[in-house]
């Protein structure tokens, strides 16, 4: 699933490492689904619990400070760019509110998931999330990313990845 830290881009790429991100939170989506199945089958407890405990601390932690990164440091650099880029990164925005609201209330799920008695929530509200990630994510890939490449000067994407290791408490390179 994840790669070793050294094949990773630094802080010096923020665009890279951004992008990298978006690889690893579908990879917790597809973790999130297959904890679904085996929710749904009652397999082992002790394994449904360590799988949940990893889900919540990458969406709690990583996710979060990648929607961070964007929302601080990446859209206002680009929002008054274009009327269109605009558009897109409103929709972005309101793409990060609903996955913050669903992540809400399936981290709470996830807490308890041992415990639960009436799955369908959880699993619709998994499912729900996962197919917003993804769409997101091919959005941001396709759609935002490249303009953000090709508009940014070297000072402002070094910015970019500065604030983005200040947020993690990690000294930039260099």
């Amino acid at each position: 699933m994840s790669k070793s830290p050294d094949s990773l881009p630094g802080f010096d790429e923020p665009l890279a490492l951004l992008h990298v991100c978006h690889t690893e939170i579908l990879d917790h989506c597809d973790l999130l689904e297959q904890l679904v199945t085996k929710v749904k089958a009652r397999e082992n407890e002790a394994e449904i619990r360590d799988t949940a405990r990893k889900i919540i601390t990458y969406f709690s932690n990583s996710a979060r400070l990648h929607h961070q990164d964007e929302e601080d440091d990446l859209f206002p650099l680009l929002a008054r760019q274009s009327l269109k880029l605009a558009d897109l990164i409103h929709a972005l925005r309101q793409e990060h509110k609903q996955l913050n609201i669903l992540w809400a209330a399936l981290e709470d799920s996830l807490k308890q998931i041992t415990r639960l008695e009436d799955l369908e929530p959880f699993v619709a509200s998994a499912t729900r999330f996962c197919e917003l990630n993804r769409q997101h994510v091919i959005r941001e890939n396709m759609e935002f990313l490249p303009v953000a490449a090709s508009s940014l000067s070297s000072e402002q994407i070094k910015d970019i990845g500065v604030a983005m290791a200040g947020r993690r408490g990690v000294r930039f390179p260099g």
